[in-house]
């Protein structure tokens, strides 16, 4: 069973060795290796982690018998609306259920902090589709999708999902 703990700024290179493993393993066949690079830069930089927290970001780290194996992190977005950020597996450990785990602890984490009625959304390359079937069977559905300019010419091409959560 996967264990779940808040991560501090104390925890931003090992946010930083996550992504490192699981970002190019998710992206490497959508995405060319200078976007990647780009976006890694970007979403996983130290520096742009400890910018992210700052701005509300909650990050979580997972483990399963010890191990780091994924990470989440969830942002509020508005009055009733949070972004769930990221979520990633590494992929070792894919297969174990994980990312349905982390997916509900996101959701309870939310509730913990806004008891009403709300909407959580996402952002998923539409090119991915492992994992925007894997948002379909938690009961997300597309909101809209969209074309996003993230610099140096490279774009997220996007599907935005959202999720009642009652």
């Amino acid at each position: 069973m996967p264990t779940l703990r808040q991560a501090t700024k104390d925890d931003i290179m090992l946010i930083h060795e996550l992504a490192g493993q699981a970002f190019p393993a998710t992206y490497r066949d959508l995405l060319s290796p200078e976007q990647m690079e780009f976006m890694m830069d970007w979403m996983y930089s130290p520096a742009n982690l400890e910018k992210q927290m700052e701005e509300g970001h909650v990050y979580f780290i997972a483990s399963h018998d010890g191990e780091h194996c994924g990470y989440l992190s969830v942002q509020p977005e508005g009055h009733g609306v949070f972004h769930l950020q990221k979520i990633y597996v590494l992929p070792g450990f894919q297969g174990l259920h994980i990312g349905s785990y982390l997916f509900r602890q996101a959701i309870s984490y939310i509730r913990s902090i806004h008891p009403e009625p709300c909407l959580m959304r996402l952002n998923v390359n539409r090119y991915n589709t492992r994992a925007v079937e894997f948002y379909q069977r938690m009961g997300m559905r597309e909101l809209e999708r969209g074309d996003f300019h993230i610099g140096h010419g490279y774009y997220m091409t996007d599907y935005i999902m959202g999720l009642d959560i009652a």
